[in-house]
């Protein structure tokens, strides 16, 4: 879809998202042009109902899914600025790393993309939802970050890998039942995207979500899957299943922990759904 010339813009930015670059992102728009009407991150609803022609998200892989879901609710485009740590949707997208170019595009760009959104229950995502050993790796990665960067997420998962247990759980996807069992780690995939560089597979436009079960065992078996991961491959391990379909069940033990987008969270049993082109995506 080709977008106006011009138009107000309501920004979200994240102050606290990876190295500070939210902080800068107001005066770059400005400095672009811009008509600027600036919001806290977590008053996305109020940012999308204020009358702008377009919305724009600075902050990490966990600011964009509230962003996308009021931007798509209020019919109007969304732009997203990756100042976090590992940025993995903006990858994903082909938006550019670099804050002031992807800052160009926020204000300056004029063709969008249909884009899904993945909810866990009520909770929306666009990268991933993970039980297992990513919640486990993105606790110990957290106080990493500031010193190590995106590699903080490699360490987390080192460390996770030595330590964590498998979880009991049950996969589901639309009703057909995938997998029972101990698993190193299940993942629901939006994008697919998360950890700084890996993998499950999926797509951002396919009205699909991907499930993917990766069984308890060795922890030797650890290292090949991290290599799946990492080459988007871990579908093609033996023993490993995975699906897509638009609605997957996830059966797990009261109180499990999630890791959603980067944000560690806990359930118990709960489905996962795709809501297909939810938003359009400013992406050129």
């Amino acid at each position: 879809m080709a977008l106006p010339a011009s138009g107000s813009i309501a920004l979200v930015a994240n102050t606290g998202s990876g190295k500070g670059d939210a902080d800068s992102v107001e005066l770059w728009l400005r400095e672009a042009g811009a008509e600027l009407l600036a919001f806290p991150h977590d008053r996305c609803e109020d940012a999308a109902r204020s009358g702008a022609a377009r919305m724009v998200v600075a902050g990490g892989d966990g600011s964009i899914a509230p962003a996308a879901h009021a931007a798509g609710s209020a019919g109007i485009p969304l732009a997203v600025i990756p100042v976090g740590t590992a940025n993995d949707f903006a990858r994903a997208a082909g938006i550019p790393d670099d804050p002031r170019e992807a800052t160009r595009l926020a204000a300056e760009g004029r063709r969008t993309r249909r884009i899904d959104l993945g909810w866990l229950g009520k909770r929306p995502f666009v990268n991933v939802a993970s039980a297992g050993l990513a919640p486990a790796a993105a606790r110990r990665a957290a106080g990493l970050k500031g010193r190590l960067g995106s590699l903080a997420y490699l360490a987390g998962a080192v460390r996770a890998g030595v330590a964590a247990r498998p979880v009991a759980c049950a996969v589901g996807c639309e009703g057909r039942e995938l997998f029972r069992g101990r698993a190193w780690q299940v993942t629901v995939g939006c994008s697919g995207a998360f950890g700084a560089g890996s993998s499950v597979g999926g797509s951002l436009d396919d009205g699909l979500l991907r499930a993917v079960a990766v069984p308890a065992g060795s922890r030797f078996r650890l290292l090949r899957m991290a290599y799946g991961l990492r080459r988007g491959t871990i579908a093609d391990q033996d023993g490993v299943e995975a699906a897509s379909c638009p609605v997957v069940e996830l059966d797990l033990p009261p109180g499990t922990e999630l890791n959603v987008d980067g944000e560690v969270v806990r359930s118990g049993p709960v489905a996962a759904r795709i809501d297909s082109a939810a938003f359009e995506l400013v992406v050129g």
